[in-house]
């Protein structure tokens, strides 16, 4: 499913214009983005969280050149699942 189809089924299902839900959307997208970056995490009870994940700094390996080198510690964007949504896509009722 795609962005637009999104958009198609939360317009049909709200009878609001595609353009208004696809504003939504976009900033529901930036306000997420603009609080993970932060290092704020965003829960959303029944869905599930947004969390920002730390990278230790490791030492990897460069085959070609056969060099070491070393990635820096950093944070990365994940998400949880809250157990309902997972009940839900293993079908457990």
């Amino acid at each position: 499913m795609t962005k637009a189809d999104i958009v198609n089924e939360i317009s049909k299902a709200t009878s609001m214009e595609k353009s208004q839900v696809q504003a939504v959307i976009e900033k529901y997208m930036e306000v997420v983005k603009d609080s993970l970056s932060k290092g704020e995490n965003v829960y959303l009870r029944g869905f599930g969280s947004y969390i920002v994940k730390k990278r230790a700094k490791k030492t990897a390996r460069n085959i070609s050149k056969n060099q070491t080198m070393t990635i820096p510690a950093h944070n990365i964007p994940a998400f949880k699942p809250a157990k309902v949504f997972m009940n839900k896509v293993k079908n457990v009722k």
